[in-house]
C-alpha cells in the first residue's frame, strides 16, 4: 500500500525517480496512468481527476495524452515491429493526428523515431514483436509511448536492457521529443548515472513525507 500525502509533477519537468525494487514505483506509475485507481484519494492527470472516471474513460484519457513505456515493455508479440509503435495512433485520433502532422504520415513517424533509436535496419520494421531481442523490444516500446507526441511520459525502468551508446540514444530523443511539446517526464531507474539529464531527483522513501511542488 502507499500512503503519499501529496506528488506533483509540474507541466514540462522532467523527474527522476530512484528507489529500491518492492519498493511501489511501479505501482505509482501505474496510478498515474490510471490502469489501478487509488483505494482513497484522488489522482489529477493534466487537470482531469482520474478517480472520477469509468475504466474505459481513463483508458481513452490514457490513450490520448500518456505515452507509457512499461517496465515489461507490454508489446503484443504477434504485431510486427510497425504495428506495434503506430497502436497508439489507431485508439486516438489526437495522438493520430499529431503524429500526421509531424512526418506526414502515421507510420512515417514511427520510422523516424525507429530510426533515432537505432532500430532502421531493412526489414525490421515488418518482423513481429516476439523475434525481437529484448534490448530491442524495449526501444520499440519507447517509439511507441513517443508516437503522437503525448503530454505526459511515464518510464518504468526504461534503460534497464540497453548497453551505453543504445541508452545515450535513447536519453536524447526521450528529452528532446518531451522538450518540443512541453510534455512532462516521469523517469524511474537504478541507473543513477542518469540523474544529471533530470530537473529534479527524487529518493523513493521521500514521497510519502509529502515531496511535491505546486504546479
Amino acid at each position: 500500500m502507499l500512503d503519499i500525502p501529496s506528488f506533483t509533477l509540474a507541466a514540462g519537468e522532467r523527474l527522476f525517480l530512484a528507489g529500491p525494487s518492492g519498493s511501489g514505483k511501479s505501482t505509482l506509475l501505474s496510478l498515474i496512468a490510471g490502469i489501478s485507481g487509488p483505494l482513497e484519494g484522488q489522482v489529477a492527470v493534466l487537470g482531469t481527476e482520474l478517480t472520477t472516471l469509468s475504466g474505459p474513460a481513463r483508458d481513452h484519457f490514457r490513450a490520448d495524452h500518456l505515452g507509457v513505456i512499461f517496465q515489461m515493455f507490454n508489446l503484443l508479440p504477434y504485431l510486427t515491429v510497425l504495428e506495434n509503435v503506430t497502436l497508439p495512433c489507431r485508439f486516438s485520433v489526437d495522438r493520430r493526428s499529431r503524429a500526421i502532422a509531424m512526418a506526414g504520415s502515421v507510420p512515417a513517424e514511427a520510422r523516424r523515431l525507429l530510426a533515432h533509436l537505432g532500430l532502421n535496419e531493412p526489414g525490421l520494421e515488418h518482423r513481429a514483436a516476439a523475434e525481437l531481442s529484448v534490448g530491442q523490444q524495449q526501444r520499440v516500446a519507447a517509439a511507441r509511448a513517443l508516437i503522437g507526441r503525448p503530454a505526459l511520459i511515464l518510464a518504468d525502468e526504461p534503460t534497464s536492457a540497453l548497453d551505453t551508446d543504445r541508452r545515450r540514444d535513447f536519453i536524447e530523443l526521450l528529452l528532446q521529443e518531451c522538450a518540443s511539446v512541453g510534455a512532462a517526464l516521469l523517469f524511474v531507474s537504478h541507473d543513477r548515472a542518469l540523474e544529471r539529464h533530470f530537473d529534479r531527483v527524487v529518493e523513493w522513501p521521500a514521497l510519502p513525507y509529502g515531496l511535491g511542488r505546486e504546479t
